[in-house]
């Protein structure tokens, strides 16, 4: 039998739905970077991140043992879409519209890493970040969150359309022009800084 970290998510599902909680574990530790950065860049405080995120994995869980979950869908796609509509059920309670994050990653510099970089490829990377942050914070919230679904995410744009609940096109779009505009911003910059 294969080890627990060869196997695909759906047969994964299909051992915790026949009571194995350690595929479910496997699925978690699998998935968990990119759907907590995923929240992260849509509520901006890793406090309140933490919360969601164990809202979502309940969430999951809950769907998963009452058959909710489809498969002939990707896993990922599914969570990220839950992680989504938990946080915007949040902002709905709150009264407030979503501000999108810095690009939060701890695969960078976990531990757990695969990535062998330096301490200046760190910096350099976290200085990178943070110059996208201040370009994202400038596009419209519609375009940010595209951007943030389909290259953070890495949903397809019939994923994005699903989870914010447009047509396909309309995704494309918005990514897009956001893809436009972050060029058009990051070229006026740097015009301002030759100025």
């Amino acid at each position: 039998m294969k080890r627990y970290s060869e196997l695909t998510d759906e047969e994964l599902i299909k051992l915790y739905r026949s009571g194995d909680d350690s595929a479910f574990s496997v699925l978690v530790y699998r998935h968990k970077n990119r759907i907590f950065t995923t929240i992260m860049l849509l509520v901006k405080d890793r406090h309140l991140a933490e919360d969601i995120f164990q809202d979502v994995f309940i969430k999951i869980i809950n769907a998963l043992n009452e058959g909710h979950y489809l498969d002939n869908s990707r896993f990922i796609a599914w969570a990220v879409r839950i992680a989504h509509n938990c946080c915007i059920s949040h902002f709905r309670k709150k009264n407030a519209r979503p501000a999108f994050a810095l690009i939060y990653n701890d695969d960078i510099t976990s531990g757990d890493s695969r990535i062998d970089i330096s301490q200046e490829q760190c910096i350099i990377i976290k200085e990178t970040n943070t110059a996208v942050q201040a370009l994202m914070d400038r596009l419209p919230e519609t375009q940010r969150e595209a951007l943030i679904l389909r290259y953070y995410a890495d949903l397809s744009f019939k994923e994005i359309a699903q989870t914010v609940n447009v047509g396909i096109n309309t995704a494309l779009g918005r990514v897009r022009y956001a893809i436009i505009n972050m060029r058009k911003l990051m070229e006026r910059e740097a015009l301002e800084a030759v100025l």
